[in-house]
């Protein structure tokens, strides 16, 4: 089940690459733009990223926080960060049950193979903590520059 407009965005606590534990009530009052993507260092995954990280400072001017998450462990997260300079935070769900419960982990098939994994999809979160937007299945390459226009 995929959450959807006017559901309450369910609250969450996720390690960011350096250890800190993170929850998303953390930042109720705020704006939050909660992506979910495959994996890192991975073509789409980088230019998803990279789209966000070009456009941060119009994020920043918003007050809107940018969130990342993704199955990688925090070794991978610094790895990926590092080389992209990305300013916002990477959190790990390594089994998926975040991405579960937002409804994007997801049975997937590359090459003939089947398995779990992340579906691309995007959370808009309102500052009173309900879910304003979501974007599934979405284009890594424009997806930063899509929300910040709609916003």
């Amino acid at each position: 089940m995929t959450l959807k407009p006017g559901d309450i965005a369910p609250d969450f606590h996720l390690s960011d690459s350096m250890g800190n534990l993170i929850h998303l009530s953390d930042f109720r009052g705020r704006r939050v733009v909660l992506y979910f993507y495959p994996r890192d260092n991975t073509p789409g995954c980088t230019k998803e990223a990279c789209g966000f990280r070009d456009a941060y400072s119009d994020y920043q001017a918003r007050d809107i926080v940018v969130l990342g998450i993704s199955t990688d462990d925090a070794k991978s997260h610094t790895k990926f960060a590092t080389k992209l300079k990305l300013p916002f935070l990477l959190l790990c769900d390594p089994e998926g049950k975040v991405a579960t419960v937002y409804g994007c982990y997801k049975l997937k098939k590359f090459m003939g193979k089947e398995f779990m994994g992340i579906e691309r999809s995007t959370f808009v979160i309102s500052p009173d903590g309900t879910i304003e937007k979501t974007y599934l299945k979405v284009k890594p390459e424009s997806h930063a520059a899509e929300i910040l226009a709609q916003l």
